[in-house]
Parts: structure tokens; C-alpha cells; sequence
């Protein structure tokens, strides 16, 4: 059995060390699970700002013992000059990756923070932002190691961030990709976060931060402005939720594909596969995994253009016939143009076993690569998720929110255990959860050992590219890969612990109140706790 870490009094989960160890202090001070989770998810923003920042957005799902989970939409819209006509008249057939016209969507991540900060005071929580900015502030001042992740992603993404406004001077070296492990700092970011914890948070929006943000982004080409994010309010949803034989799995609601989580998991449980890292474990998953995105693609978007409700599509009579329609010997077609993302996902339970699963992201590496001057701030890119073209279900309309591919996980089982859990992986980030809800909780697997365990993601695109095979770490046992051909799977082979396919970790506290850990090896983090 791998080493799982245990402790009673808390533990926090986070993709970056220094980010999971800025929430245990927190918890070590007596501060709640949502206060450790701001402070984790502050130094996550400045130590792992390829894939997260204080200029994306984020979702979080939040539960306290004896009461119904809540949900809080921290995403933004498009601004209200921002439409289809804007990117034609340049030529463009879509909304470009990176430069300022992918800078489009106001940044709702501060706004989420506010709003779980606000039922944290309900818990009595009373730790001021200034403690709570406090690990991050400093990291940016006085520096972190750039992981290889970062090195990496730079690289990858240089020719097109390279002349992106203020990039360059915030993350290269000399014009040149920082070397892993080199000190990087961020002042005019560590300035910023010192101004939020002194005026409030509000100030992004609403004060002289948006002022600045707003000033810099048109100069950069951006066309947001500051109505756009005076305009701006994170909002409280009630969580998605599907009944399985285990307990309740809890997940976001659009705009977000929790809607996909949720039917992946129904139809895979009724096809009554038990043995993992079998090709009949993976064809189950893979198969439900095409309909469950069928169903996203044809009708998630902005929930306000929804015609019909994503609960009407948990049903037991839609998820019967769903299921049904899976071969078990033959794989069904699929064209489905998959999205690139990097994210990152923390948890936190307290010792009141009061739980986080909190998920946030600039998109693609780096997001837009648009870096505010006067706040060091880099914008993200989610922009790109709308459509040019007016009959689509996602078309790029002013004020509207673009679908997200963002899904935290949370489930309340029926032998008293409470679970979060989340990846990165954009397109892919339902196939992980699910994967991991299957072996720890489906299979009993330990929690670390579900986590670290060989992953396949179908369809994962890479830096933005298209990919509509099926993508195995190379650890699955080798008969898998000639048996998945034989249905008719396209498959790639990819390199152990590829973080491609995610970088995911998970918190599970037991029914006695101890709390189990896991963090991902294809990532930089742990799972801290006391």
C-alpha cells in the first residue's frame, strides 16, 4: 500500500508545496478550512502562474457537517463590447489563444474568494486577509524556484507569449526561459495582494486596482473596461448532485461540465465493471465518457441560455438508456474537437470536518499572456472557449460567460466519510475524477494509490492541440493497449506519470474524524496536515 498522509486536526491538498504549506499554517493558527484555502490558493497563484492566478477565474464547492453543500461561481462574462463582429473584422475565424483579443472575459477568481470569505465569517473565521496573503506576498517578493512544469510550459508557448504586452518582462530571463529551479520574483504582484488584503477585496472591481487593471488592459488591446469589472459579482449556486449505491457526489453547475462528471459516473456504475487498469475498465470509462460529453456539447453553455436544466439529464430513466447504448466489444465513434487547459486544484478539510474543493485557472499556459505592468497580474484566456458563429450553442455574445471545462468534486458517503477532490486537465478533468472515484471509493483502493495509479484521458489536447485518441500511461498492464485496438480505440502510449493527464490530489476524512491525503507525482505538491 502507498503512503497515505493521515491527521485529525486538518489537511490541505495543493499542486505546489509552498501552496499547501501556506494553507497548514493557517490551519495551525485555528483558521477554518476556507481561510487555509484562500491562503493556499494566494501562493498557488504566484508559485504556479502558468496555470493559475489572480486574473482567471475559479469554483469552489463547500461543505460543513449537518448542512447541504454550497457552490460559488467566481467566473466572468465577456464584456459588454465584446462580440463576434470584434475578431471578424480582423479576419479572425476564432478567438486567438494568446494577445490581447484573448483577454476578453473579466477575471472572476477575487470575486470568489469575497464570497467564500463570507461564509467563512458566518463560521466565526476572523483571520485577516493581510495573515491570510501573507505566505504569498512574500514568495513574490523574495522569490520561489520555477518548477519544471513552468519551464516547460513557458517553452512550449514562447513563440506565441514572447510579444504578448508584459509578459517577457514578468516571466522570462533575459528574453530567455527561466532555468528550472531559478529564482523568480514577482514584486508589483506581491504589491497588489498587500493593496487587496489593506482596501478589500472589492478593490479589484471597484477600486483603484480595477482602475489600474482596466487602464492597462486597454492600452495592451484589450477590450475590456472598467464597467466590465465594475459590473462584476461572483454568485452562490447550488451544486450539481447524483445518488450512487456509495453516497452523493456533489459537482458545479453550468457554466462549468460537472454536468459530465456526474453522468460519466451514472453510466459507467451500471455497466458493473470491478476490475481496474483492465481494457474493460477503460472501454467503460471511455464509452461513457463520449456521452456523457455529448450531452456537454450539445447543451451545456451559460446557464442563463439554457433552455432546459442539467438536472433534467441525471435522471434514472436517461442514464439507463445511455448506458444501454454502450458496446462492450467495440468502441463508438468520436469527433469531438477536445480543449487544452492548466488549472490548479486544491482541498482543505479542518478538524470540524468542515471541507474545500476549489478549482482555479487561467486557461491555457499562462492564459492569454497579457501581464497588467502596474499589477503584474497575468490575464486569462477563457475567452477562447466562444464561438464565432451566431447558431452556436456557445456563440461569443456580450455579457455572456463562455462553457468551462472547470469541475471540483465533492462527495458525502453513506459510511460517514467525506471526499473532495479535482485535477487539472482541462477537456479531460471529468475522465480523472472519475477515475479516482472509481478506485478509491468503487474499489476501495487507497486514496494515494488511486491517485498515483496508471491514467488515460480520451481525447486530451496538448497546448492547444486537437487530439481525438485514447491516451494511456505507458503503466497499464500490456495486454490492455492490443485489446483496446481491437474495439477499435485509437490509442497513443504516453510516458509514466505524464502530466498531461492531469495533476490531481484528494482529501478523504473518515467517519472517526481522521483525514486521509494524496497528492499527485505528476505534479509539484503534497498533501500537508497536523
Amino acid at each position: 500500500m502507498l503512503n497515505t498522509p493521515v491527521a485529525r486536526r486538518g489537511m490541505v491538498a495543493a499542486p505546489h508545496h509552498l501552496a499547501a504549506q501556506a494553507g497548514l499554517a493557517v490551519l495551525r493558527e485555528g483558521g477554518n478550512a476556507i481561510e487555509a484555502a484562500i491562503a493556499a490558493a494566494a501562493a498557488c497563484a504566484v508559485v504556479y502562474p502558468h496555470m493559475n492566478g489572480l486574473g482567471g477565474d475559479g469554483f469552489w464547492l463547500i461543505a460543513e457537517p449537518g448542512k447541504p453543500p454550497v457552490s460559488i461561481d467566481g467566473s466572468g462574462a465577456a464584456g459588454g463590447r465584446v462580440d463576434g463582429d470584434l475578431y471578424r473584422r480582423d479576419r479572425l475565424k476564432a478567438v486567438p489563444h494568446k494577445g490581447p483579443l484573448a483577454a476578453a472575459t473579466v477575471a472572476g477568481t477575487v470575486s470568489g474568494w469575497q464570497l467564500a470569505l463570507d461564509i467563512s465569517r458566518h463560521w466565526g473565521g476572523g483571520m485577516g486577509l493581510d495573515r491570510l496573503f501573507e505566505d504569498a506576498v512574500h514568495l513574490a517578493r523574495t522569490g520561489y524556484a520555477v518548477t519544471r512544469h513552468q519551464a516547460e510550459a513557458t517553452a512550449r508557448n514562447l513563440a506565441a507569449l514572447r510579444k504578448v504586452p508584459g509578459f517577457a518582462q514578468t516571466f522570462l530571463n533575459r528574453n530567455k526561459v527561466p532555468a528550472v529551479g531559478s529564482l523568480q520574483v514577482q514584486p508589483r504582484l506581491a504589491d497588489i495582494l498587500e493593496q487587496l488584503a489593506e482596501a478589500g477585496l472589492d478593490d479589484f472591481y471597484r477600486g483603484g486596482i480595477a482602475r489600474a487593471l482596466a487602464d492597462d488592459l486597454k492600452a495592451a488591446g484589450s477590450p475590456l473596461q472598467a464597467e466590465d469589472l465594475a459590473r462584476h459579482r461572483g454568485m452562490r449556486r447550488r451544486p450539481l448532485s447524483l445518488g450512487l449505491p456509495a453516497g452523493t457526489v456533489f459537482t458545479t453547475a453550468p457554466p462549468t461540465q460537472g454536468l459530465a462528471t456526474l453522468i460519466l459516473l451514472g453510466v459507467f456504475l451500471r455497466l458493473g465493471i470491478t476490475v481496474p487498469d483492465s481494457a474493460a475498465w477503460v472501454h467503460g470509462l471511455a464509452e461513457a465518457t463520449k456521452l456523457a460529453y455529448r450531452v456537454r456539447n450539445a447543451h451545456l453553455t451559460d446557464p442563463h441560455r439554457m433552455s432546459v436544466h442539467a438536472t433534467t439529464y441525471l435522471t434514472e430513466h436517461l442514464l439507463d438508456r445511455m448506458a444501454g447504448e454502450i458496446d462492450a466489444a467495440r468502441a463508438a465513434p468520436w469527433p469531438h474537437q477536445p480543449a487544452d487547459g492548466d488549472t490548479a486544484w486544491l482541498g482543505v478539510i479542518d478538524g470540524q470536518g468542515r471541507a474545500v474543493s476549489y478549482i482555479q485557472s487561467l486557461f491555457h499556459p499562462f492564459g492569454s499572456g497579457v501581464v497588467s505592468p502596474s499589477t503584474g497580474i497575468v490575464w486569462h484566456n477563457r475567452a477562447t472557449s466562444f464561438a464565432l458563429d451566431p447558431g452556436h450553442r456557445n456563440a461569443l455574445e456580450p455579457r455572456r460567460k463562455p462553457l468551462h471545462t472547470l469541475a471540483p468534486a465533492l462527495a458525502r458517503l453513506k459510511d460517514g466519510r467525506t471526499m473532495v477532490w479535482g485535477s487539472m486537465g482541462g477537456d479531460a478533468q471529468p475522465q480523472i475524477v472519475a477515475q479516482i472515484f472509481t478506485r478509491a471509493i468503487l474499489l476501495g483502493q487507497d486514496l494515494q494509490q488511486a491517485v498515483t495509479a496508471p491514467r488515460f484521458a480520451l481525447g486530451r489536447a496538448v497546448d492547444g492541440q486537437a487530439a481525438c485518441d485514447l491516451k494511456l500511461e505507458s503503466r497499464f498492464p500490456p495486454e490492455v493497449i492490443p485489446a483496446l485496438q481491437a474495439c477499435g480505440h485509437p490509442v497513443t502510449r504516453t510516458t509514466p506519470f505524464d502530466s498531461a493527464l492531469g495533476q490531481a490530489g484528494a482529501l478523504l476524512r473518515r467517519a472517526d474524524g481522521m483525514i486521509e491525503g494524496a497528492a499527485d507525482p505528476r505534479a509539484d505538491g503534497c498533501a500537508a496536515g497536523w
